[in-house]
């Protein structure tokens, strides 16, 4: 098996099970209603926002293996439209089990030795890198949400 097809696994995995960790998003987030996900607690960012933050990054490198240029500023990762229905939370989620599926595809396309090239540029190390990287953000950020929601499904 190649490298870029266990990178795709592992993405797909922490989104929709059969990581080794047996958390995932999508059933993380399957009862969670509009109302909890954008629910503030003690300053924290909502379930909402880390759900679009942490699908501001794949649909960046998405577009970068599908040839474009990496469009993405940290400072925009966490500004998400507003969400005032269910209809709203459930869009949000439905682009992102979509995007990860895409950019999974998109992964298991790339050669192996696509991961050792610069990365758009030599700043932002090579592919390998910043695949990877986005797996273990999306389970820092699966952590956080996992507790937010424990905490507002308490109050």
């Amino acid at each position: 098996m190649h490298t870029t097809t266990h990178i795709a696994k592992h993405l797909r995995d922490v989104h929709f099970g059969g990581n080794w960790t047996s958390v995932n998003l999508k059933n993380t987030l399957a009862d969670i209603t509009w109302q909890q996900a954008t629910k503030q607690v003690y300053g924290f960012n909502t379930i909402a926002t880390l759900v679009f933050h942490i699908n501001y990054y794949i649909s960046a490198v998405t577009k970068v293996l599908q040839g474009g240029p990496l469009h993405a500023k940290d400072e925009y990762s966490f500004n998400h439209p507003p969400i005032h229905s269910q209809e709203d939370w459930e869009n949000l989620l439905n682009k992102m089990w979509i995007d990860a599926q895409n950019f999974s595809s998109l992964i298991e396309q790339l050669p192996d030795s696509k991961l050792w090239e610069h990365f758009t540029d030599e700043k932002y190390g090579n592919y390998y890198r910043n695949l990877q990287g986005i797996i273990e953000h999306t389970h820092y950020h699966l952590g956080q949400i996992v507790l937010i929601k424990k905490i507002v499904q308490q109050s």
